[in-house]
């Protein structure tokens, strides 16, 4: 019998002592919040964070297989056939090159290993790129004209003019894979309108051109 009321003691008090569903459920919620704006923090931090700028040359580079066009400016955007964030950066350049009211030459190099077979660069990405008017799309074979303009980002965006010099390098989204208003765009824009540029370079927000699997 002491025995018993023994543990009929300790049983009362440990339930007085563990905590009841509502304070579970409470701190449960806790938790859950706690993990949400860890997740949160991460994605803007991702979202939020350029990647290699480029180290264009101020001249256009005579080393490359492009051809400059001397009557107006030439445009060069590198991108990765498999980076999602390019696909924003493509419906800005789109956006921009419907505002210029002289549309320059423009290329869009696709990073092509050669290691990978014919036709792994001809993405969607490619099919968006080459619906834009006046946009010539190349592939870039184991990204040797990317290294010509010293870019390292997708979404990398060069802008010479006519006598061949670098006028803007940068990205032209706010953020990665965000599209809408943003300086890179305002500025090229007011670039091929010749008109007074907030910045002549920007962050690149994309995936690294030269990784292992690209």
């Amino acid at each position: 019998m002491h025995g018993s009321r023994v543990f009929r003691y300790v049983s009362f008090n440990a339930r007085r002592l563990w905590p009841s569903p509502q304070v579970w459920v409470a701190i449960l919620g806790v938790i859950w919040l706690s993990a949400a704006a860890a997740g949160i923090w991460v994605l803007w931090r991702w979202d939020n964070t350029p990647g290699e700028a480029a180290h264009g040359p101020d001249q256009w580079p005579a080393s490359t297989t492009l051809a400059r066009a001397s009557d107006r400016p030439t445009l060069v955007v590198l991108a990765h056939p498999h980076c999602t964030c390019t696909r924003a950066s493509l419906g800005e350049l789109a956006e921009a090159i419907a505002r210029a009211r002289t549309p320059p030459r423009t290329y869009v190099l696709f990073m092509a290993p050669t290691s990978f077979g014919k036709g792994w660069e001809k993405t969607d990405l490619w099919q968006q790129a080459a619906s834009i008017p006046g946009v010539t799309v190349v592939g870039d074979a184991d990204g040797r004209e990317a290294q010509h303009f010293g870019a390292e980002t997708s979404g990398q965006t060069l802008l010479y003019d006519e006598r061949g010099a670098l006028v803007f390098s940068g990205g032209i989204t706010g953020a990665r894979a965000h599209a809408g208003d943003n300086l890179g765009r305002q500025s090229l824009v007011a670039l091929l309108n010749r008109e007074p540029a907030t910045s002549h370079g920007t962050s690149v927000f994309g995936c690294p051109l030269f990784h292992a699997g690209s």
